[in-house]
Order: C-alpha cells, then structure tokens, then sequence
C-alpha cells in the first residue's frame, strides 16, 4: 500500500523517480523484526539470506516495478544503506539484474565512506544505475575504529565515542575527494541532481546547508564539457 500511495503521489506531481529503501526482512515468514545477515559462517546465516532474496525481496520489487510503471515512475532509487538488504554496490545491482533496470541506487556516499567503500570506484562499478544522488559526508574516527571498528550500535551523539559520524559535506572529506566524487559522476553519464542531506549533529540545519552549498558550489561543474581539440 505504501508502495501504491508513493506512486500515485510521484504520478500527481510529474515526478519520475522515487526514493526509498530495499526493506529487510526477518528470518521467517513469521518474523516481525529485520535479519541483516552480513557474514557467511554459520551457515544458517546463507539459509536466511537465500530465502530473504528469494522468497521475499526480489518477488516484492518485481510487484512493485509494476505498480510503479503503470503510474509513470520509470526509476526506483535504492538508498544502499547499512541494516537493509540493499547495502553496497554488489546487492544493489543484484537486485537490478533480477527485476530490471527501472531499480538503482539513491548513491550516498556517507554510508559508504564508513564501509570502507571507495565511492568513486563505486560509482566506476555502478554507472547508469545511479537514479539519485545524495551530497552528504561522513568523518571517519580512525582511532576509536582501529578500536572497535566501524560497525556502530553507539548513539548518534556519542561524537568522540563513535567510530563515525555523519558530517556536513567537506567535514569528513576534503575537496579532492568531492572533486573525484562529482568528476567521476559526470564521467558516467550522471546529469541528475546533486541533493544536499544534511544530518550533521555538530551544526544547525541552517549553518549545515549553507556551509554545504558554498562548499559544492566551485566543486560542481555548469557547463557541457569542450570537444577535446588537443586530442
């Protein structure tokens, strides 16, 4: 039904394209929480993947690929975001090759960056899958990591226990890594909009986009690129 009502709403509006996350599902049919399975041993862990994938996920996004079709959404961006089965590079297109090309990602380089995922080799891999696209940072604490790693159950405002937290675009990485990020999504063929998410804990919401725009602006490039006349 939430499926249903974003499509109609996406279809009112003249919107194409709908964001959202795959879902995660539990361990059974009966289950009422989520199983985010992330290793491979026991091999229980493989048993719930395979039926989560082929019992319950890839059946609902086929379903849902053709609610959204008939009212007119031609792209479904998956955010790959830790604790859904959609996650990374790999599952997202995954999921694409087995209901089709109208599923892509809603590409955020935030969970990626604490993943230890290179957003820009991710974007080499992932191409004309990205639908979306989301500006927003993550600042990796590499001492409190070293420690416990990066897969945190710490509250969001624990900022010096944390291995990572989110940050306003350019407080986590420095321009030549966001330089790389926005010349690579051009170099794919992504001409979609670069969306601010700010969900910086250190700033207000007005301080965090502000500082996020000016530092995107010089970043983001405006014009068609020249024909290459020294080559």
């Amino acid at each position: 039904m939430q499926t249903l009502n974003t499509c109609k709403v996406a279809e009112k509006l003249g919107v194409d394209t709908v964001i959202t996350f795959s879902g995660c599902p539990g361990d059974q049919p009966n289950a009422k929480n989520p199983n985010w399975v992330t290793c491979a041993w026991p091999p229980e862990y493989l048993d719930i993947l395979k039926y989560q994938w082929e019992d319950e996920l890839i059946p609902y996004w086929k379903s849902a690929a053709e609610t959204a079709k008939k009212h007119g959404v031609t792209k479904i961006a998956l955010e790959m975001h830790p604790g859904f089965c959609v996650y990374n590079p790999r599952t997202l297109l995954q999921l694409r090759e087995a209901v089709g090309p109208i599923i892509g990602a809603n590409f955020d380089p935030s969970h990626l960056f604490w993943q230890g995922i290179n957003p820009v080799e991710a974007i080499k891999v992932m191409k004309d899958a990205i639908h979306h696209f989301h500006a927003k940072d993550t600042r990796v604490d590499y001492y409190n990591a070293a420690i416990n790693g990066t897969l945190e159950t710490t509250r969001y405002d624990d900022f010096v226990g944390r291995g990572w937290v989110f940050r306003t675009v350019g407080y986590g990485n420095g321009e030549t890594v966001w330089r790389d990020i926005i010349s690579t999504l051009r170099a794919v063929g992504y001409d979609g909009a670069i969306s601010i998410e700010h969900e910086d804990g250190l700033m207000s919401i007005e301080e965090g986009l502000e500082k996020a725009v000016a530092f995107l602006k010089p970043i983001l490039m405006y014009e068609p690129a020249a024909e290459m006349w020294w080559a």
